[in-house]
């Protein structure tokens, strides 16, 4: 059985409407809030320090790395 694909060159993909990026910023946001109610037990288990959960934690909304953009 032969199966064929088919390619639409001229069709762009799309970026992802307002609502979508708002709901992934304030997904970050939650996450990092989170982040900083963890108690020290609770940061060791996942291998981060205090000081690295309160430098994440700091940091704005916006600043989240270029591959979670994708």
């Amino acid at each position: 059985m032969t199966v064929s694909v088919i390619t639409r060159p001229h069709i762009k993909m799309r970026r992802p409407g307002l609502l979508a990026r708002l709901a992934s910023l304030r997904g970050l946001w939650r996450q990092r809030t989170r982040l900083a109610e963890l108690e020290p037990h609770m940061l060791e288990d996942i291998g981060v320090s205090e000081a690295q959960a309160r430098k994440e934690a700091r940091r704005p909304v916006w600043d989240a790395p270029a591959n979670w953009h994708n």
